[in-house]
C-alpha cells in the first residue's frame, strides 16, 4: 500500500508538469513591426537631425568668432581682450551643455516611448495567454532550448498589437 501511494505522490508532479502549457514570444520581432516602433524611430532621427543641425549652427557661429578674435585681438586692449575670451569660453560651454542636454532629451524620448511599446507587448502577452490557457510564456531571448512540447506565439502577438 505505501508503494502505491509513494508511487502516485511521485507520479503526481510529473502529470501535472505536463498538463501545463507553454510558449515562447520573439518580443525583439513583434517590437520591430510596430508602426510605433517604425514611428519612433523616425521621430528619433528627425529629432536627432534637428539637434545636429543646431550643432552645427553653434560651432560655425563659434568658429566665426574665433577666427576675428585671433584676426583683432593684437590691436585690442586688455580689457576687450578678456571680454572676447569669455564670450568664447561661454559660446564653447554652451556647445558642450547643448551637446549634453540634446543626448538626454533623446534618451528620454526613446526611453520613454520604447516602454510605452514594451507595455503595449507585454498586455498582448498576457492576453494571448489567457486566451490560449498557457502556463508559462518565455521570451525567445532567454531561450536556451525549444522543444516541441512549447508553442511560438510571436504571430498571435504581433496580430494583438498590430504588428507586421
Amino acid at each position: 500500500m505505501k508503494k502505491i501511494i509513494l508511487a502516485i505522490l511521485l507520479a503526481l508532479p510529473m502529470t501535472m508538469f505536463a498538463q501545463q502549457k507553454i510558449g515562447h514570444v520573439n518580443i525583439e520581432t513583434v517590437a520591430q513591426g510596430m508602426p510605433e516602433y517604425a514611428a519612433l524611430q523616425t521621430e528619433l532621427q528627425n529629432l536627432q537631425k534637428q539637434f545636429q543641425d543646431e550643432m552645427q549652427r553653434k560651432q560655425t557661429d563659434f568658429q566665426t568668432k574665433a577666427e576675428a578674435y585671433e584676426k583683432e585681438k593684437e590691436g585690442l586692449s586688455e580689457t576687450l581682450r578678456s571680454y572676447r575670451e569669455k564670450e568664447l569660453q561661454t559660446a564653447y560651454e554652451e556647445i558642450q551643455k547643448f551637446n549634453e542636454t540634446s543626448s538626454q532629451e533623446l534618451q528620454r524620448l526613446s526611453n520613454t516611448k520604447q516602454n510605452e511599446i514594451m507595455d503595449k507587448i507585454l498586455k498582448a502577452i498576457e492576453e494571448v495567454g489567457a486566451a490560449g490557457s498557457y502556463s508559462y510564456i518565455l521570451p525567445v531571448s532567454g531561450i536556451a532550448y525549444t522543444g516541441a512540447g512549447a508553442n511560438d506565439i510571436t504571430d498571435q502577438v504581433k496580430a494583438k498589437v498590430g504588428s507586421k
